[in-house]
């Protein structure tokens, strides 16, 4: 069994690259998981910090942390019983500050657009 082969999704059998490209950034097009990079951008924190700045559940920090983890954005490591994420390389930071510049000139038609919110 490969590492591909217990992924949590499937590729087809030649993607092509914008395919790729297209679903990586379909990983930063989640809010909470965009609200737990900026929050590794301040400091390495364990899944019960997470879950408690998010306000959210801990099997769903925990799922979106595993897709960041999976896809390349954190890195974890484990300290006794407790797992700590940080981002995996410092062009996710610079990442989400295009991100946060762009969005700057066009929030409103970001915030106004119908289509990206609904399948093609």
């Amino acid at each position: 069994m490969t590492q591909l082969d217990a992924a949590p999704f499937a590729l087809p059998e030649q993607p092509a690259a914008a395919d790729l490209v297209a679903k990586y950034f379909r990983a930063l097009g989640d809010p909470t998981r965009v609200r737990i990079l900026a929050l590794l951008r301040e400091r390495e924190r364990s899944v019960g910090e997470l879950v408690a700045a998010l306000g959210a559940g801990q099997p769903r920090v925990s799922n979106h942390l595993a897709c960041l983890r999976w896809c390349g954005f954190v890195e974890s490591r484990r300290e006794h019983r407790t797992v700590y994420y940080r981002l995996a390389d410092e062009r996710v930071s610079a990442l989400l500050d295009t991100g946060h510049a762009l969005l700057a000139d066009n929030a409103e038609h970001v915030a106004a657009c119908r289509r990206i919110d609904s399948p093609c």
